[in-house]
């Protein structure tokens, strides 16, 4: 197994740019998901030091809970929403007319261009298990449209030890058809029980890793589900071992170049665009974040602004 400096602390102080092999595990934090009608959800990117994984920019892990999903419309800009359901199913519908379920094994891809919004429920009291992330759009896709995709045959991967499905981007050369706007790879793999195995990466992409369930041993250090295992830039593999076997799900990407700016729901690249996006959906929305259909004109409304000037979040230097 190569050789890994993995550090258990809560904040990473790793560069895209260092020059050794650094692994940090990022702890999640509890947040309320959906307003007043909220459940809780485990947030791990952004995470301080470290807000992107590639274009990866946001990762919410839900369940697995038996509860009722109520997300009523809301707005995005900047980005690709990413929804991985591992149980349960959830009602998709948004502005550009798109009304779908989504269930286990079947990606939900929607892109905001400049403005989208959507909604997502779950029927009542149901067990639910699942990811939520988010793509940062690069810079030069303002005349990307607003589109949503349902893929629900996916290419598989499988080596020795190791299968799954590539989810978004490409692993060893197994691509999705999702559409992507930068270089990257999400995936959802199993590691068989007893085995000894090597996950491919890329050593100009940086990648994380999550746990699923089971438990997962990397260069001696056991990663259970909960934290992220952020390994930065550099590696071609990452030998991984499991006596009871184990399902990770694999980010990574191109170091992303753009300093990003997010707040709520909306990621720019100024506190300008925040401002803007924010009054346009509480005046009404209509022009630049379209209608959800089925809500009566309900909706999530933006809460007040912070009293500050936002800023960048950046990627902290190493020490």
């Amino acid at each position: 197994m190569s050789n890994l400096d993995v550090r258990p602390t809560e904040t990473a102080c790793h560069a895209p740019e260092h020059s050794g092999p650094v692994a940090e595990f990022l702890q999640p934090r509890e947040v309320p998901l959906g307003g007043i009608r909220s459940m809780q959800v485990k947030r791990t990117l952004p995470h301080r030091g470290v807000p992107t994984v590639g274009a990866w920019c946001f990762l919410d892990q839900f369940g697995p809970q038996r509860t009722t999903m109520t997300v009523l419309p809301h707005p995005h800009t900047g980005l690709q929403t990413v929804t991985w359901p591992l149980q349960g199913e959830i009602r998709h519908r948004d502005s550009v007319g798109s009304d779908v379920m989504v269930r286990p094994g079947q990606l939900n891809l929607m892109t905001s261009g400049p403005g989208i919004s959507h909604s997502e429920v779950s029927p009542p009291e149901s067990m639910l298990d699942g990811l939520q992330l988010w793509v940062a759009l690069p810079t030069g896709s303002d005349s990307v449209a607003p589109a949503f995709q349902q893929h629900v045959d996916l290419p598989g991967y499988e080596t020795r030890g190791l299968r799954g499905t590539v989810v978004l981007g490409e692993l060893a050369g197994t691509g999705s058809p999702a559409t992507t706007y930068s270089p990257l790879v999400g995936a959802q793999l199993d590691v068989d029980a007893g085995a000894m195995t090597t996950i491919p990466l890329r050593r100009d992409f940086e990648h994380a890793v999550l746990v699923l369930g089971g438990t997962l041993t990397v260069a001696g250090a056991p990663l259970e589900s909960g934290p992220l295992l952020y390994l930065g830039t550099g590696r071609d593999e990452l030998p991984v071992t499991s006596t009871t076997g184990a399902t990770i799900f694999l980010l990574g990407g191109e170091p992303f170049p753009d300093d990003l700016v997010m707040w709520w729901n909306f990621v720019g690249r100024s506190h300008d665009d925040i401002v803007t996006a924010r009054e346009e959906w509480e005046r009404d929305g209509q022009h630049r974040f379209g209608v959800v259909a089925g809500h009566a004109g309900e909706r999530i409304p933006a809460p007040p602004m912070p009293p500050l000037r936002l800023t960048p979040r950046r990627r902290r230097r190493p020490t």
